[in-house]
C-alpha cells in the first residue's frame, strides 16, 4: 500500500425501498453504519463530501451539509456535488482529491435520495431552454422511453433478443436474493419476464427499474490514516472517471434530441460510455482482463448489455453471448452486478453510484454472503449522469 493510495475504511447502506420518509434518515443509518465499519467516531471525520438530491429542496441542494447537521455539527469542511446519477461519483472523487492533496486524513461520502411514485420527471416550471424539460414537455419521452430506443438499437444493429433481455432480469433476480439491502429479492423465469406488461417496446415491465428510497455512504481516508488504524490490507480506489463525451457525440445520450454531426469532424476512437471505464483503467494501469466482478448501471436490461460492450468485457454486439453463456453469473467468467443491480434495487439517485462502491468493496473484502465472487480482487463500477457525467470508479485490494 502506497502513501499516495486512498482507502476505502468503511461502507454502508440503508435498505431500498418506498419508505416514504425523509431522505436525510436514509443517508443518516448508511453513514451511521459506513463509520461503524470503519471504526472511527463521527467526531473523527474532517470533510463531509454529500451527493444531492433535486426532488427534496434546500436539504437536498446542500446535501453535505444536512448529512453533517444530522450527524451533529463538528466544525469539519464540507461539500456537496449534483451530477444526476453520476452524483455519488462525484462526491467520492471530491473526498478522495482532498484526501490525495493531503488536505484530509478522513472523510465521509455520503447521498440518499426519497423518490415520488411513477417515473422520474423534471421539477415543476416552464424552462424551454432545458433539454430535459423539452424531452417531457415536447416529446412525452419518459426515461423508459429512452431505455426503450437503446434496447431497439440493440435489436436493430446487433440482433438481440427478448429473450436475451429477460435473462438479464432473470441473472439479476437470482443475485439479488442474497442481498439484505435490495428490494426486490424474489426469482423470476423469462416466461414470467415476456408475460409482464409492455411499458415502452421493447421493454416490459420487469426489465425497467423502478425509483426506490434508500442511502449509501463511504468512508474513505488515506493509507497512513488506515495503517495507524491496523488496516494493512484494505480495498483502494485506484482510479475515479467522471469523464464527459468528446465532440461529435454521435450517439444519442439522454436527455438530448439529437447527436452531433460527423460530417466535418472525425468521430472519437470511442464513444461517451465506452470512454468512461477506459479513463478508469488507464488510470489505474489495469484492464478488463484483470477484472474479477463489476457493477453496472442496468437502468433496463437492455443497458447491461450495452455496459458489458462498455467496460470491454467483450467486442460491441457480443454481449448477448455473455449472457446465454453464463459468463456473467456469479460463479461465471466475469460475474456483473451480484448486487443484483437496478434490476432488484431500482433508482435512489444521489445514492446509487455510492451503493455499487459498497457493493464492490463487500465483494473484494469477501463480505458479500449469498452472493460472493470466489477470490475477487480487482472490481469496477461503471454509471452515468444526464448532460454527459461519467460516472466509473475501479477498486482492487
Amino acid at each position: 500500500m502506497s502513501t499516495d493510495d486512498v482507502v476505502v475504511l468503511g461502507a454502508g447502506m440503508h435498505p431500498w425501498g418506498k419508505w416514504g420518509r425523509n431522505f436525510v434518515e436514509y443517508g443518516l443509518a448508511a453513514a451511521r453504519t459506513a463509520l461503524d465499519d470503519a471504526g472511527v467516531e463521527w467526531s473523527d471525520i474532517d470533510f463531509v463530501s454529500g451527493s444531492s438530491t433535486m426532488r427534496n429542496g434546500y436539504p437536498g441542494y446542500v446535501a453535505g451539509a444536512t448529512f453533517a447537521q444530522a450527524l451533529g455539527w463538528t466544525g469539519c469542511r464540507v461539500a456537496s456535488s449534483y451530477a444526476a446519477c453520476a452524483s455519488g461519483a462525484t462526491a467520492i472523487e471530491a473526498a478522495r482529491m482532498r484526501i490525495l492533496a493531503g488536505r484530509s486524513d478522513v472523510a465521509l461520502v455520503v447521498g440518499a435520495d426519497t423518490t415520488p411514485k411513477g417515473f422520474l420527471a423534471p421539477n415543476a416550471g416552464d424552462r424551454p431552454d432545458d433539454p430535459d424539460w423539452l424531452r417531457f414537455r415536447l416529446g412525452g419521452i419518459t426515461n423508459p422511453s429512452y431505455f426503450a430506443l437503446y434496447a431497439r438499437r440493440r435489436m436493430d444493429v446487433f440482433g438481440d433478443t427478448d429473450e436475451d433481455f429477460a435473462a438479464v432480469k432473470v441473472k439479476n433476480a437470482r443475485h439479488g436474493l442474497g442481498n439484505p439491502n435490495a428490494r426486490y429479492r424474489a426469482e423470476t423465469s423469462v416466461e414470467e419476464v415476456l408475460a409482464s406488461p409492455m411499458v415502452a417496446n421493447p421493454l416490459r415491465l420487469l426489465e425497467i427499474c423502478a425509483t426506490s428510497d434508500g442511502g449509501a455512504a463511504l468512508v474513505l481516508c488515506s493509507a497512513d490514516y488506515a495503517r495507524s488504524h491496523g488496516v494493512i490490507d484494505p480495498v483502494r480506489v485506484a482510479a475515479v472517471s467522471t469523464v464527459t463525451p468528446t465532440y461529435p457525440n454521435t450517439i444519442i445520450e439522454m436527455p438530448n434530441l439529437a447527436t452531433d454531426s460527423s460530417a466535418v469532424a472525425t468521430a472519437p476512437e470511442r464513444p461517451f460510455k465506452a470512454s468512461i471505464a477506459h479513463a478508469a483503467y488507464e488510470e489505474a494501469g489495469v484492464g478488463p482482463e484483470d477484472l474479477d466482478v463489476a457493477e453496472v448501471y442496468d437502468l433496463s436490461c437492455a443497458l447491461e448489455l450495452d455496459w458489458y460492450e462498455d467496460i470491454g468485457l467483450c467486442a460491441p454486439g457480443d454481449a448477448a453471448k455473455l449472457i446465454r453463456n453464463g459468463d456473467t453469473m456469479i460463479g461465471g467468467r466475469i460475474p456483473v452486478n451480484p448486487s443484483g443491480g437496478l434490476a432488484c434495487f431500482g433508482e435512489a439517485v444521489p445514492a446509487q453510484a455510492i451503493a455499487q462502491v459498497c457493493e464492490v468493496t463487500w465483494q473484494l473484502r469477501g463480505q458479500a454472503a449469498g452472493r460472493q465472487v470466489d477470490g475477487a480482487k480487482v472490481g469496477i463500477t461503471a454509471n452515468q449522469g444526464l448532460f454527459g457525467h461519467g460516472s466509473s470508479v475501479l477498486l482492487v485490494r
